[in-house]
């Protein structure tokens, strides 16, 4: 029963030799209830199995996603956020000497009288530093610390302290730099 079980599955899915080729079959063959191993395809299959050259190959071009020069990774990738870059010019260094900037104004720069005085500090900015330093010599006076040095970095302002515990104590070879 079960060997009928098993020729009915087999004969499901290969190809099994008709008519001459299945009587040499039953007489030649070891098991005739065996498969033949050639498999059932009924499909028509355009390329057949081999009939590609291996050696062509179609780049698969999707414009303009291919184009690395116009599609960097850096721009392509959401995963990461980069820095973004942030530049000041000439325009708007001479439009903060002049003007300032939001947070202290040098003056009281409100609506039009304001645009007007932005549009004509970046126009002057587009001549660089140098017109503005020889026309105003104390520009640049209220911006500088004391003694003339250029302000210092933002993080460079805080010193911190380190508490008594968060140290090593006076015994342990250990130098502590705050």
């Amino acid at each position: 029963m079960a060997a009928k079980k098993v020729s009915t599955y087999f004969q499901k899915y290969t190809v099994q030799p008709t008519g001459f080729y299945k009587l040499v079959n039953r007489i030649f063959a070891l098991d005739p209830n065996r498969s033949t191993g050639i498999p059932l395809n009924p499909q028509f299959r355009n390329p057949p199995p081999g009939g590609i050259d291996p050696k062509l190959y179609d780049d698969p071009v999707t414009v303009p996603a291919a184009d690395l020069a116009e599609n960097p990774y850096w721009k392509r990738d959401v995963r990461r956020r980069y820095p973004q870059l942030s530049t000041v010019t000439q325009g708007d260094a001479v439009a903060l000497l002049t003007v300032g900037s939001m947070a202290t104004p040098k003056g009281e720069l409100v609506g039009e009288e304001g645009q007007k005085a932005l549009v004509s500090a970046h126009e002057e900015g587009s001549k660089g530093l140098a017109p503005l330093f020889e026309r105003e010599k104390g520009a640049v006076a209220d911006v500088l610390g004391p003694g003339g040095m250029p302000p210092m970095p933002v993080g460079a302002q805080k010193r911190y302290l380190l508490e008594e515990d968060q140290t090593y104590g006076d015994g342990y070879p250990c130098r502590t730099f705050a």
